[in-house]
């Protein structure tokens, strides 16, 4: 990897089927995934998360689910009003108010039987009944998350990444040393679609 750098990580590539929904992925990883905890992410965001702190709360609690909660980057920038007068103006601030799916999880390997087959998806039935048995707990993450669903998302975040100013560039600094698992890659046939990993 990056300067004769080699992380100490599981990667296994797992071919789930391209019509698989989000939730059928994960339990075909049911044979991989062994009977231990593991972190789960989407790949399509990217954060200054620290995985260590996450996987501690997780401990700690003693539920069989954790989901990162972030606040969504706002768009556009703020205005305060009284009336007509704008008294307080912020150029596209954090949004302070309210909490989305972060998509970093930790999870145990119970959250399996939450999950019906290949057409479940994930991020409806399977969150809404661990939410229901209380079995979903929230890791507030207040520092920097930035999802890549559009090209304008792709465009900001390589502008953060070509200036040497993207937050998520950890391997680097303060987490550097951080490792988990063994290092292997397995990869059943040229049409992998659905990544995991262990923590």
């Amino acid at each position: 990897m990056h300067g004769g750098h080699s992380p100490d990580w599981t990667v296994e590539l797992i071919d789930t089927g391209i019509t698989t929904n989000t939730g059928g992925r994960i339990k075909r990883l049911v044979p991989y995934m062994g009977n231990e905890t593991f972190m789960l992410t989407w790949g399509d965001g990217v954060s200054d998360l620290n995985l260590q702190e996450l996987l501690a709360f997780h401990r700690a609690h003693g539920k069989l689910a954790t989901l990162t909660a972030v606040r969504p980057p706002a768009r556009f920038g703020h205005l305060e009003l009284d009336g007509n007068q704008i008294v307080e103006f912020s150029e596209k601030p954090q949004t302070k108010e309210g909490w989305i799916n972060g998509a970093f999880f930790v999870l145990e390997p119970q959250v399996f039987d939450y999950i019906d087959g290949d057409d479940t998806q994930w991020e409806k039935a399977p969150l809404e009944r661990l939410a229901q048995d209380g079995q979903l707990m929230a890791y507030r993450h207040d520092s920097f998350w930035q999802c890549m669903d559009t090209l304008r998302d792709k465009r900001l975040l390589e502008s953060l990444w070509e200036t040497g100013k993207a937050p998520w560039k950890m391997w680097e600094g303060e987490y550097a040393g951080i490792s988990n698992g063994s290092q292997r890659l397995h990869r059943h046939d040229s049409s992998a679609y659905a990544a995991g990993g262990r923590a």
